[in-house]
């Protein structure tokens, strides 16, 4: 499947001053594929090495970080050549050992002519636990579950990305029915990578559902295996609680719907541990919303979305049933499978900050604010096509935005400073935007 990351690797590749790469992401988000994929195509030579209860790399990497020393013992572990220029050295679960992450260091200062990407399942929570980290001797590139019109590619509807792409919204507007069908498709199988395959080959529904079950079950046995003993159950009674807390009309996080008299403090490791873990998305509130977004968040008050909508439908147990109803789909719980979705789209966005607002007495709230670097863009999201709300009036007449933008089931439409972006072109929202305040500078 063709994933937009692989771009973005191509130009790591080109540059000439770059570093080793680290892959961040959850686990099954298709980090190793996207490794030995990017080297097939863009190398002569792969050498992949798996640190996971590796006992020989663990000891290569204990003597010392003398680059020469380490290649040589990594040709002799591969039994390849490693040439500079021809050869992507591929680190996997580099997390297994520490003193690897460390020796990147030695490799940009001493050996940066090698090119090395590094991922790992739970790098985040080994980097929090305090690693070694080569900071600033690294780069970064953050992988999701597949985007919407990542989605769109993998089963085979490449020109409906394509239109989209082009901002042709005449052209979409007779085929809406068809974006919708696609978009529902999307709220319920998600964006991991092993669901998005198999429901592209046989369209199976069920199969979807129970791969994501599998998958959530891994998560469960993570939790287990890897978290501090005794703060496994408050990890999973905070995991469990998502859907609950999005299903809330004030969707804002409350750790009393985990259990009844429950304390922040009581779930700080266990909220730390799964942020680590990529497995959820915090939305922080800003009190006030001008740039920089940052010198106003409320550290108190945020949303905790999932990593994928497909693994929250199957956490809500939704039904395949549901696809067949009309856009029932669309109204369950309240809007959250649609706030999730297109906060899972907003986060794929490059040097976009996503953050929400609400005023004092929480009468009025914008679902989704972004900061863009020169401009910060209100989103309001609704379920439907019906586009009567409050907040965002209210919004607009106090502070006056740029530019405004309304998600839903509507056809594109710009008025004065505010756009109607349907919700299966979200993913625009940054050309969409940049294209009306140009238009308005003219």
């Amino acid at each position: 499947m063709e994933r937009a990351a692989m771009a973005q690797l191509q130009e790591w590749k080109a540059r000439k001053n770059r570093k080793p790469l680290i892959i961040r992401g959850a686990r099954q988000t298709g980090k190793t594929w996207l490794m030995k994929e990017f080297g097939r195509i863009a190398y002569e030579n792969t050498v992949y090495v798996n640190f996971d209860n590796n006992r020989i790399m663990k000891d290569l990497f204990a003597e010392d970080a003398d680059t020469v020393r380490l290649v040589r013992g990594l040709e002799l572990y591969s039994g390849q050549k490693i040439e500079s220029e021809k050869t992507l050295l591929i680190f996997d679960e580099i997390q297994e050992v520490p003193k690897a992450l460390t020796a990147l260091k030695y490799f940009h200062e001493n050996a940066s002519e090698y090119q090395i990407i590094c991922a790992g399942s739970l790098l985040g929570v080994a980097l929090h636990a305090g690693t070694n980290f080569p900071v600033g001797k690294v780069e970064f590139l953050d992988l999701y579950p597949l985007s919407f019109p990542e989605f769109l590619k993998a089963t085979g509807n490449e020109r409906c990305e394509e239109t989209l792409a082009r901002l042709d919204f005449d052209m979409v507007a007779p085929f809406k029915s068809t974006y919708i069908d696609l978009l529902k498709q999307y709220y319920f199988v998600g964006g991991m990578p092993e669901v998005v395959a198999a429901f592209a080959v046989r369209r199976d529904f069920r199969e979807a559902r129970e791969l994501q079950q599998s998958i959530l079950t891994a998560y469960e046995q993570d939790f287990s295996k890897h978290a501090p003993h005794e703060t496994v159950p408050r990890i999973r009674m905070l995991w469990n609680s998502i859907p609950a807390q999005l299903a809330r009309e004030n969707k804002k996080f409350m750790y009393g719907l985990i259990k009844e008299g429950s304390r922040a403090r009581e779930y700080e490791l266990a909220m730390q541990w799964l942020c680590d873990c990529g497995l959820v998305h915090k939305v922080h509130r800003v009190t006030v919303p001008s740039l920089p977004l940052k010198a106003s968040e409320d550290l108190r008050a945020f949303k905790l979305f999932a990593l994928d909508v497909g693994l929250l439908s199957c956490l809500t147990g939704l039904a395949p049933h549901i696809l067949l109803d009309g856009n029932e789909l669309f109204r369950e719980f309240k809007g959250a499978l649609t706030e999730q979705y297109v906060l899972q789209q907003l986060v794929t966005l490059k040097n976009i900050t996503t953050w929400y607002w609400t005023n004092d007495r929480n009468s009025a709230e914008i679902d989704f604010l972004v900061d863009t670097g020169t401009d910060v863009v209100p989103i309001e999201v609704k379920a439907e096509i019906n586009l009567q709300g409050k907040s965002l009036k209210t919004y607009r007449a106090r502070f006056s935005p740029r530019i405004a933008v309304r998600t839903a089931m509507t056809d594109y439409k710009r008025e004065e400073g505010l756009i109607n972006l349907p919700l299966y072109a979200v993913h625009m929202i940054r050309e969409v935007t940049d294209f009306a305040l140009v238009s308005q500078r003219q």
